[in-house]
């Protein structure tokens, strides 16, 4: 079977179409296709009212090794590569030795769990929050009542921050061992829709990730894992190690309690500031890294889809248009647009308390009346917070209690019209745009939560956005203050063997850790992290 890929074919074209345009592309005639399969789709808009659907698929032929001759310089005609995950390791028959830790129970911690217990280790999984409908529950706390809860939130509790967001399973890591897929397929069997395998930008949404979270950790369980919830890790125990590491004996627990373990794995997310705190304060390497600041700004969905799509806006295979902008200013600075959620919602998601934290998120259908995105700077440290390690914690913590303090003190998000924005006055009422954020949306002067040097690029990024996107810079579009929590501030380095560079028996992973950024990737760390530890266990020979 080969794969052929940048198939091109018109939005509105007929199913018949499709085998046509695969003998066309290969020179063949149409007894020689025995059968083809759509593997990715995606769509061509640069030409917004002639666009193009793109298609990956794989065929099979009647004289195939002929047609990779004839193509063999051809990038987009290859053998199909061989897509099946694979196992490297598995628990020996009657193991039982020290269970494998994993702390967190998000997107990395739901697949490091997962290849585990798949492997027979029977891991146990930490973490501080809730399960998830008892957590969506807390969430709507804080969105509908002002009140938050500190361990159950958008931030923290089953399913991670992912759970609340647009729910995309895209990334730009490379994967050739297709470990992206085993996560999307594995997906697909806890219930999300079958078009995830095949569309170029697929995404699930809140509601969806609900389920199954709940349907992943019943697999878990069902292979001898097991979760315990409500379960913050205060201190790791630690020892002198041979090698001038030292070496994980276990975690201690707040209520008291204590799990010994070999193998633990952090995947804590990018918002744990209590244990990067920990961490850092027993020795465990880290480092400070960069991220971005800025804000969320929604615009009528109706808006974005006209200026993507032009006469094709509303085709049900086209969905609600997203955009990826990004424009580097005089200042040195680069403004981007980040985590878009196109038919989406602006939400709160603070983790602690006297303090303001926006993301975005959407349902499977994005068929809100808004789209809103980050819009973000990117910062770094050597030029930003260079304090040490933790500084940039810090920084998040000084702009989002800021924000909380313009949005009233109360849980209110601060938020500014851009036509006032540009014109450097506060705004005192809203326009056309109707921001989602709940519990609600303060109008004042967004330059009382951010650094001058964002406001600078954003009044230089604006206007230029709104010449690639029409109505981008309308006057009346909504920015919501304050989005800190675009990726972990810190990394917690670790070496080829993914083990903490001091720390022997600790596998720093996914977003939290600093090797992740979202939730595709953070699943694809969490299967390499449960990879390593299923080797090192194998390696040990432990009964």
């Amino acid at each position: 079977m080969l794969r052929l890929s940048g198939l091109k074919l018109p939005l509105y074209h007929p199913a018949e179409a499709m085998p046509a345009a695969i003998c066309a592309r290969l020179g063949i005639a149409a007894a020689d296709l025995i059968s083809h399969a759509v593997v990715r789709r995606g769509n061509d808009a640069r030409r917004k009212n002639a666009i193009q659907l793109v298609y990956t698929v794989d065929v099979e032929l009647a004289d195939e090794e002929a047609v990779l001759a004839r193509f063999a310089r051809d990038h987009d005609v290859r053998p199909r590569p061989d897509t099946d995950y694979r196992f490297v390791a598995h628990a020996p028959d009657g193991w039982s030795g020290k269970r494998p830790v994993v702390i967190g129970a998000g997107p990395c911690g739901l697949f490091a769990g997962l290849i585990l217990a798949q492997m027979g280790f029977r891991p146990i999984i930490l973490d501080r929050g809730k399960v998830v409908r008892e957590r969506t529950k807390d969430t709507w706390g804080l969105w509908r009542r002002a009140e938050l809860n500190p361990d159950s939130n958008v931030q923290f509790g089953e399913g991670g921050a992912g759970t609340f967001s647009d729910g995309k399973l895209y990334c730009r890591v490379k994967d050739p061992r297709f470990l992206g897929r085993k996560v999307l397929q594995e997906f697909v069997a806890a219930g999300a829709p079958a078009d995830i395998l095949t569309e170029a930008h697929p995404h699930i949404g809140t509601f969806r990730l609900v389920t199954m979270v709940e349907s992943l950790r019943r697999q878990i369980e069902a292979l001898g894992g097991e979760y315990r919830w409500q379960h913050k890790v205060e201190e790791l125990e630690l020892t002198a190690g041979g090698d001038g590491r030292q070496r994980l004996r276990g975690v201690h627990l707040s209520d008291g309690g204590f799990i010994e373990a070999d193998h633990v794995v952090l995947a804590v997310g990018h918002s744990a500031r209590p244990t990067f705190e920990m961490l850092h304060r027993r020795g465990v390497h880290i480092e400070a890294k960069p991220f971005s600041i800025g804000v969320r700004i929604e615009h009528p969905q109706s808006w974005i889809d006209r200026a993507r799509y032009g006469n094709c806006a509303g085709h049900p295979l086209l969905g609600a248009a997203a955009y990826s902008l990004a424009h580097h200013c005089a200042n040195g600075r680069t403004v981007y647009s980040f985590c878009m959620c196109p038919g989406g919602r602006v939400v709160a998601a603070t983790s602690e308390e006297g303090r303001v934290v926006t993301n975005g998120m959407s349902q499977y259908s994005r068929a809100e009346f808004n789209a809103n995105s980050g819009l973000v700077v990117g910062i770094d440290p050597e030029r930003d917070y260079p304090g040490g390690p933790l500084a940039g914690i810090e920084l998040q913590r000084h702009w989002e209690s800021m924000a909380y303090e313009a949005g009233g003190s109360s849980y209110w998000a601060p938020g500014q019209k851009v036509g006032d924005f540009l014109a450097r006055r506060p705004s005192t009422e809203l326009g056309e745009v109707i921001p989602s954020y709940k519990p609600g949306v303060t109008m004042t002067d967004l330059s009382r939560c951010l650094p001058d040097f964002v406001i600078e690029a954003f009044h230089e990024a604006l206007p230029a956005f709104g010449r690639q996107i029409a109505n981008y810079d309308h006057p009346d579009a909504v920015m919501t203050g304050v989005e800190t929590r675009t990726s972990s501030p810190i990394r917690i380095t670790r070496g080829a063997d993914y083990q903490s560079l001091n720390v022997t028996g600790l596998y720093p992973a996914g977003e939290g850790a600093g090797y992740a950024g979202g939730i595709l990737s953070a699943a694809i760390d969490g299967i390499k992290v449960a990879e390593a530890i299923g080797l090192a266990i194998n390696a040990d020979g432990a009964p």
